[in-house]
């Protein structure tokens, strides 16, 4: 096998785990992605090591090893991605596209932008909010409330992140302001329970996936990434219960 191929071929695997891993992937399924593409090209042997924030990938044939590392700083949740790629894994699998075209495709399912608009997101953060509170046992009244707050709260945590890249700041203020506002809407009368909207209002800022993937990689053998991704959903609960309780302890 030539020498470029062989890179090509490590590219072409690195790509894939990377949008993955941005993507809110698990981990075991990073490297199982990356090391099927490679044996569909020839490649009997292969070694993956991924973390929340790097790759790492090698392969072994009859010359010395080949090793390439990646990181990753910026990681997300977007499902469409992940689809996307285990689509392309699954022609690469069945023969149907060559090595080629799948960089290509992948490149394209990389630079697309697959996220719902702005204005989806708070709608969408504003009606959860409202139905997370009438699941947790509050009053019609309290509705509108919940999701007014949940909404602006959702929108103070992506307007915060894109000025100060610190996650556990935006989420801290996103927090503050949540408690505020619900304050608010009690004192004026236009809400009864406090704490229901609070509850509320702060779902869609909780971490379920993160901690999903944490639980499901320790399962898999993943610890250190498994470790990872929990004292990270731990820190963001950490956040978002700590901005509440300035609120109550200052009001």
């Amino acid at each position: 096998m030539e020498q470029e191929v062989k890179y090509d071929i490590i590219e072409v695997c690195l790509l894939a785990g990377k949008i993955l891993l941005q993507s809110g992937a698990e981990t075991y399924r990073v490297e199982d992605t990356m090391m099927r593409i490679a044996s569909h090209y020839g490649i009997s042997q292969s070694h993956s090591f991924v973390t929340p924030t790097g790759i790492i990938f090698s392969i072994e044939t009859s010359e010395p090893t080949k090793t390439k590392l990646i990181r990753v700083s910026e990681r997300t949740t977007d499902l469409k991605k992940v689809t996307n790629v285990n689509r392309i894994s699954r022609e690469i699998s069945a023969g149907e596209v060559t090595l080629e075209e799948a960089y290509q495709l992948l490149k394209e399912v990389e630079s697309s932008n697959l996220s719902f608009s702005f204005m989806t997101q708070i709608l969408a953060a504003a009606i959860a909010s409202g139905c997370f509170l009438i699941m947790f046992q509050g009053g019609w009244n309290d509705f509108i409330p919940a999701m007014v707050t949940g909404g602006i709260g959702l929108m103070g945590v992506i307007f915060l992140h894109r000025m100060v890249q610190i996650k556990f700041f935006a989420e801290f203020i996103a927090s503050i302001i949540i408690g505020l506002l619900s304050y608010g809407f009690v004192q004026s009368g236009l809400g009864n329970e406090i704490d229901k909207i609070i509850i509320g209002s702060v779902m869609p800022l909780v971490p379920g996936l993160l901690i999903t993937n944490a639980v499901r990689d320790l399962m898999a053998g993943h610890l250190l990434s498994g470790l990872s991704k929990g004292a990270e959903a731990m820190l963001t609960a950490f956040a978002i219960g700590s901005g509440i309780a300035v609120v109550l302890t200052i009001l």
